[in-house]
Order: structure tokens, then C-alpha cells, then sequence
């Protein structure tokens, strides 16, 4: 008898028995490409964990050492070492800093002694857009190299694209040494800033309507 005369239900086995091989080929090839994608995430998350533990540390570990460190009153040496009526350039070690960080953890400050025991002590970052500013005895003022900002003896605005004076440290006098809030550098965010007040143009309504100021002093 030829295959052709048997009946149906003896051609179905044989049917089956020929796809059984490739469907549990497709079954091997799926599992193996899941356990390879499987793989591969693991190794990427310990690659990924990696490189984010410096970053990490270096934006998180200021916050982690607030309590030790943001409270810190620093000395710039002996009164003595700033003449009556004169600005000098100071610099102390930042608090939040670490040891490796060698001579980068120096940040500089502007000292004025007016009289006595009557300070000003000025961050050095111009208030426009952070550059060091220069103080020059000759025109008694404080100059910005970028914008050309310049503010006068006691730190308020003078001229150019500055809107507010020189940024100022909180300080007082302990055992005859100038002290001064470091933890924090002083930013409109804080209370160590300088409480002048701002003025700003209005445009004039007309050629002959003269513009008038209006002045906003900061809150204390």
C-alpha cells in the first residue's frame, strides 16, 4: 500500500514529528537571547554604578558634611594685619573642602577696615557674573576685568551691568582676630549679603517725560 492510500490519521503523526525540531529551536534561541539580555543589564548596572559613585559623591558631599562644616567661623589673622583706611586681599581655607584638595580649597576676600574695629569684608566674585574683582587704591574703587563692572570703597554698585553691590560676609572680632562666616559663601540665598538698596531706570513714556528711578532696598 503507497502512502498515497493510508489513511489521514497516520500522516498526522508524521507532520508533527518534523515540526517538533524547530519550535524547540526557536524555544533554545528565545531563551538564549533573554538570558544574554539578561547578562548584559547586569553588566551595565555595574558599569552604570561605577562611574556614578564619584558624581554622587562630589554634588552630595557637601550636604552630607552641612552640620560640621556650614556653621564655620574662620580667621584672616590678626586685626593688626589690616591698617586703618585701607582694602587688602585675605584668603582662608574653605570648610567644606578636604585635604586633597591641595591650594584649590583657598578662596580670597576683600578686607576693608574703615575705623577701630569697624570692618567690611566683600566676597571677591563680582555680583554680575562671578568674576574676581580687583580693588585699586588709586580711584578707590573695585573693578570687574569680563563686564567692566566697578563698585565703590564700601561695596555698593558703581556702574556697568551689576544691579546690586559686592556680596558681604557676617564677621566680628574674637581675641583681637577678624572672624568671619565662611560655611557659606554670601549670595542673595543667605543672610551674608550686602542690604543695599537697587535703583532701576524706568524708559521715559515720551521725549519729554524724563525717566524717573525707582529704588528697591532688600529685605533684612
Amino acid at each position: 500500500m503507497s502512502t498515497l492510500d493510508q489513511p489521514a490519521e497516520h500522516l498526522q503523526p508524521q507532520a508533527s514529528q518534523t515540526t517538533t525540531p524547530a519550535s524547540e529551536s526557536t524555544a533554545s534561541d528565545r531563551s538564549r537571547r533573554a538570558f544574554i539580555f539578561k547578562i548584559s543589564l547586569f553588566l551595565n548596572g555595574i558599569v552604570g554604578t561605577i562611574l556614578a559613585a564619584p558624581i554622587l559623591g562630589y554634588i552630595l558631599g557637601p550636604a552630607f558634611r552641612r552640620d560640621e562644616s556650614f556653621n564655620s567661623w574662620l580667621s584672616l589673622g590678626p586685626v593688626s594685619n589690616f591698617p586703618e583706611g585701607e582694602t587688602r586681599l585675605a584668603d582662608y581655607r574653605n570648610p567644606v573642602t578636604t585635604h586633597s584638595d591641595g591650594d584649590t580649597d583657598k578662596v580670597a576676600c576683600w578686607v576693608r577696615r574703615i575705623q577701630g574695629n569697624q570692618f567690611q569684608v566683600f566676597a571677591v566674585n563680582c555680583a554680575h557674573l562671578g568674576c574676581p574683582v580687583r580693588w585699586f587704591p588709586q580711584s578707590k574703587l573695585f573693578m570687574c576685568p569680563c563686564q567692566g563692572g566697578a563698585y565703590y570703597a564700601d561695596g555698593s554698585r558703581a556702574s556697568g551691568p551689576p544691579e546690586r553691590g559686592l556680596f558681604e560676609y557676617h564677621h566680628r572680632i574674637v581675641d583681637n582676630n577678624l572672624m568671619i562666616s565662611a560655611g557659606e559663601m554670601p549670595t542673595l540665598s543667605n543672610e551674608a549679603c550686602v542690604k543695599k538698596s537697587l535703583v532701576q531706570i524706568q524708559a521715559s513714556a515720551g521725549p519729554e517725560a524724563p525717566a524717573k528711578p525707582r529704588v528697591f532696598s532688600w529685605p533684612s
